[in-house]
């Protein structure tokens, strides 16, 4: 069993290891054909003429995953609280079900969602298009719930009950004892919680190409278009033939592997901090 159980864990490693070597080998080449800083820091994207900057695609992903955090993740966190602490077991056996099914929902149809409801809803409070940055950043919000919320909620009860009951006999009540003493005490859980929900969120792609705009533009607000370096090779790569073209796309995964890397290294540290 122990030779079973390395070769899984050997064949789990080796997956990752030819994905990164697979976009290494096709994504260098193009960074030094195109010049890294402008590949980079260019703010044009223009296949037919020879212009692949990506800038404004990286500025689209890091303000739209910035949006949904910020809109998701205290909603997520409010609600993980609530099913630990504060739920009845009858509307618990409701909303739980309803969570977990909320996650089985394909993005196709969150972006369906959101081209049907949340457009229009925008188009008319804003006067705009609908298509833009807070649309993409109300469906991603959404879709980073459940995710969250599992995680954050596994995290809370998985506290002892002894930090509980410790702050209740030092006279602290209910609402106080869970907000100063368990979630604290969960903060790691928390944290793994969040970053999983910004994995989710830098990941896609469907529901972001439906509601988003994808103009391949620096946004100058919430309420202008953008396009996500997902959906910049989505969009892309069906029609992008051999050559520098379907390299740059691939050279813009290998800048999105780096984006999430970079993600997940700093929540790690973070993490760090917070154990010592």
């Amino acid at each position: 069993m122990k030779a079973v159980f390395a070769v899984s864990a050997m064949f789990s490693v080796a997956a990752v290891a030819v994905i990164c070597i697979f976009l290494l080998y096709n994504g260098i080449p193009a960074m030094r054909e195109i010049g890294f800083l402008e590949f980079i820091g260019g703010r044009t994207w223009k296949p037919t003429e020879g212009q692949f900057g990506i800038f404004p695609m990286i500025v689209g992903s890091v303000y739209m995953t910035g949006g949904a955090v910020l809109l998701g993740v205290p909603v997520a966190l409010l609600t993980a609280v609530f099913l630990a602490w504060f739920c009845p077991d009858g509307l618990y056996r409701f909303f739980k079900p309803a969570i977990d099914l909320l996650a089985g929902i394909p993005s196709i149809v969150y972006g369906f969602f959101g081209l049907v409801v949340v457009v229009p809803l925008v188009r008319e409070v804003t006067g705009t298009a609908g298509k833009n940055l807070l649309t993409g950043s109300v469906i991603l919000a959404i879709m980073i719930l459940p995710t969250v919320i599992n995680v954050a909620e596994a995290a809370i009860r998985a506290v002892p009950d002894s930090y509980y009951e410790g702050a209740l006999a030092l006279g602290a009540t209910h609402e106080k004892s869970v907000f100063s003493a368990v979630l604290p005490a969960a903060a790691s859980g928390l944290t793994a919680g969040i970053v999983l929900g910004i994995g989710r969120a830098v990941g896609e792609t469907m529901a972001v190409v439906m509601v988003a705009g994808n103009q391949a533009a620096f946004p100058d607000s919430f309420l202008s278009g953008v396009r996500t370096m997902t959906a910049n090779i989505v969009l892309e790569m069906g029609y992008a033939g051999e050559g520098l073209h379907r390299d740059a796309l691939v050279a813009t995964a290998v800048v999105l592997m780096v984006f999430v890397l970079a993600i997940n290294l700093s929540f790690s540290r973070l993490k760090r901090g917070e154990n010592r």
